[in-house]
């Protein structure tokens, strides 16, 4: 699976059902390893205006689906 995959996927939070945004940019260790995605909440009514940064770690997710990721914060 390739990043832009995982960027067309909407970030859902297990516990409250909120959608918290989609994945905009990956960190990656000197090794190659990923570290955490970056994921910026869009709002559709602010197109050109991006919300509030936030970051996940691959613990962090539980399951990803062909729509969604699903991740426990």
């Amino acid at each position: 699976m390739n990043l832009s995959d995982l960027q067309r996927k909407d970030i859902v939070n297990m516990e409250d059902g909120k959608r918290l945004g989609r994945i905009v940019d990956a960190s990656v260790s000197n090794n190659g390893n990923i570290e955490y995605f970056v994921i910026i909440e869009r709002k559709f009514w602010q197109f050109f205006k991006s919300g509030n940064e936030q970051t996940i770690t691959f613990s962090q997710i539980k399951k990803i689906g062909t729509d969604v990721i699903l991740v426990e914060l």
